[in-house]
């Protein structure tokens, strides 16, 4: 199985911003986790993040035929971007939704999800293990 990992904006600052919230590990330490998660299920993994909502689309457009699932984390394009939706739409990859806060217990704004209906599942709140749990849910487990 060949699974693409996502991030949007400003996942690249994991450690810096907002500790109290994302905690104090970095992407790098996420990349790390995962990487030696997906060695460990036997499976192909890759992450890649982007502060641009197009790049982002562009990624999903070119998993088509590549992967067989996708782990998102959109970040604040989770409550604001109908095209990462309608490209999860498009492909029609299976996909899962991750957050690493319990976005249900924060602003009111962040309660809303636009890719949440092209997607199986959404992990939230559960830090950097619920992108492992994501992994799972794409592969059955």
């Amino acid at each position: 199985m060949k699974i693409l990992v996502l991030n949007g904006p400003n996942l690249n600052m994991l450690g810096i911003r907002e500790p109290d919230i994302y905690g104090k590990s970095t992407y790098n330490d996420l990349c790390e986790l995962i990487n030696g998660y997906a060695v460990k299920k036997g499976i192909d993994v890759e992450i890649y993040q982007s502060n641009h909502e197009g790049t982002l689309v562009d990624k999903i457009q070119q998993a088509y035929n590549v992967f067989d699932g996708i782990v998102i984390n959109p970040a604040a394009y989770t409550h604001t971007s109908i095209a990462l939706l309608d490209a999860l739409k498009a492909v029609g990859i299976p996909a899962v939704e991750v957050h690493i806060s319990d976005v249900s217990a924060r602003e009111a704004f962040r309660q809303i999800s636009y890719i949440r209906e092209a997607c199986k599942a959404t992990v939230s709140g559960k830090g950097f293990s619920g992108y492992l749990e994501a992994i799972d849910i794409l592969l059955g487990e």
